[in-house]
């Protein structure tokens, strides 16, 4: 394997290698070389070129995941011989997770880092196996008897599995859960070649849901996406594995299934599929129609292989057999010229025509069940027919009520939305909040002051005395300004200064002990004397 030029080359083996296991049919063996999109060396981990399991879903595994958020179907599936490292591509092991689990936990950071109050994401989660040309639904517990599952059509959905367990999941931990559950259902066995060989076909499913709100236009926009991974289980060889009874049983129908699919990647890849018009003016006849019915893997595969989908196949090859190397790389450079286009499948609705669909199927079901009431009295013989129409009926119920839990959650945007405006306001209330009582608090106070004032109780003859106290000391000060006068009379001849100075000292003494005084008569006239003044006093 080239890294540079992704250049594959099978070197043709010695006569005594055990890869040789045909050298007695005297072919000539030779060097076959193979270029695809990618390839990878898991060989021999010392060497420089040697590919991770983490290299393997960085070169194309985060580009699928890309197109699943943008809105395209995608599909990845391994396929190659028994032993080749399919299983170990597709689930990995505990130190080494393959593409399903790192492409589940990258879906659940992506949808982590990009949460928006106007963006709601909705993932589900179904695995099933195609074991023995049966689908068995992995996420139900096994029991004694084998519980098949029946494969529908419809125009809106195409090819789906009735009755599939379909399990929403709110983070990687809900899916790890999930793939513990399927992996212990799985059929495997051990052969000859592979001590854990996969009896069946495995595909892991997960539907992702965007549904995003304009908030100013009132407008939801819908993208879906399915991601579809399938672990196919290895071509053998009955001689090789050894495999007798129910093993070889498995083995035969693994091959028709893998011979089938390779019979549709050859008609899908051959571009003159369809032969010119005759000369008769009749139109042209199909030369080869893609036989999708022939087996079950193919038929649920359909809209993956060449239909609206986004598909990458990942071929494993072992040094086991230069036979099936050289199939397997055939296998995929035919498989590399199938041309698909794929679609955005996204639905942009405003809230009248989501109201308007919302009645529309109101109405409908109202109509089926009264289509319901009257089928019931029909004959045997139109029974399969009810049946199928039951079924459609029941889809378009469960497509109402996932509407009704997405406008839901519409509506639960919104609110978020109207409560983050909320708390950007709280603080800027709280702090009004909490000045408008610091203000009623001393608001409160000087009322209070105001209204109660303190009052000490005092008797009339008490107040009599107050007063009768307050005239003599009024006397007394005229008296005291009158001898002041006449004493100050001697010495205004004199106009020494100090001597005025200390006049006027002596002054502005008497008047603030007359102001003093004045102030003690209204105080004990307002609020009366203490017992223990009034005591002193009469003595």
């Amino acid at each position: 394997m080239d890294p540079a030029t992704q250049k594959t080359t099978l070197f043709a083996p010695q006569e005594n290698e055990a890869a040789n296991a045909r050298q007695q049919s005297r072919r000539i063996l030779e060097d076959k070389s193979f270029t695809f999109d990618k390839s990878f060396w898991s060989h021999v981990e010392n060497d420089s070129h040697y590919a991770h399991q983490e290299d393997i879903y960085n070169s194309f595994g985060e580009e699928f995941l890309d197109h699943n958020f943008d809105g395209y179907h995608t599909c990845i599936f391994a396929y190659g011989q028994t032993g080749s490292g399919k299983s170990y591509t597709m689930m990995g092991t505990q130190d080494q997770p393959g593409l399903i689990p790192r492409t589940c936990e990258g879906l659940f950071e992506r949808i982590e880092s990009e949460q928006s109050s106007s963006i709601t994401y909705n993932v589900h989660v179904s695995y099933f196996e195609v074991y023995n040309e049966h689908v068995r639904d992995l996420l139900v517990p096994r029991s004694n008897t084998n519980q098949y599952l029946k494969i529908r059509e419809s125009k809106a959905d195409g090819v789906y599995v009735q009755n599939l367990t379909d399990e929403p999941v709110k983070s990687y931990s809900d899916v790890e859960r999930l793939f513990r559950i399927g992996d212990i259902n799985r059929t495997t066995a051990s052969t000859k070649m592979n001590d854990t060989s996969s009896r069946s076909h495995a595909v892991f499913t997960i539907m992702l849901k965007q549904i995003q709100h304009d908030m100013s236009t009132d407008e939801t926009i819908e993208r879906c996406a399915r991601m579809r991974l399938v672990d196919l289980a290895g071509s053998e060889r009955a001689k090789s594995t050894e495999a007798t009874g129910q093993r070889l049983r498995e083995g035969g129908n693994i091959n028709q299934s893998l011979s089938t699919l390779g019979r549709v990647i050859a008609a899908l890849a051959d571009p003159k599929r369809q032969r010119p018009g005759s000369s008769n003016g009749k139109p042209g006849k199909t030369r080869d129609v893609v036989p999708y019915r022939d087996s079950v893997l193919t038929w649920l595969l359909k809209d993956s292989l060449g239909g609206n989908s986004k598909t990458a196949m990942v071929a494993c090859i072992a040094p086991s057999d230069y036979d099936e190397t050289l199939s397997t790389l055939r296998y995929a450079d035919q498989a590399k010229r199938i041309r698909i286009r794929a679609t955005v499948n996204q639905d942009a609705v405003s809230a009248a025509e989501r109201d308007a669909k919302i009645l529309s199927m109101q109405e409908t079901i109202r109509t089926l069940q009264n289509n319901l009431n009257t089928a019931a009295a029909r004959k045997r013989e139109d029974f399969d027919r009810q049946a199928s129409e039951l079924d459609d009926y029941q889809k378009q119920v469960q497509a109402m009520q996932r509407l009704m839990e997405e406008t839901r959650q519409v509506s639960e945007c919104k609110i978020r939305a109207l409560t983050n405006e909320v708390e950007e306001l709280r603080p800027l209330n709280e702090a009004l909040t909490r000045e408008i009582s610091s203000l009623r608090r001393h608001l409160g106070l000087v009322v209070g002051e105001l209204k109660n004032p303190i009052r000490l109780p005092a008797t009339a003859s008490r107040r009599t005395s107050i007063l009768e106290e307050d005239k003599e000391n009024e006397s007394l000060e005229h008296l005291e300004e009158d001898d002041d006068d006449d004493d100050d009379e001697g010495f205004e001849d004199g106009k020494d200064e100090t001597t005025n100075e200390v006049h006027s000292r002596a002054d502005d003494i008497l008047k603030d002990l007359a102001l003093f005084k004045k102030k003690m008569a209204d105080d004990r006239l307002r609020f009366g004397v203490r017992q223990p003044l009034v005591d002193t006093l009469g003595n």
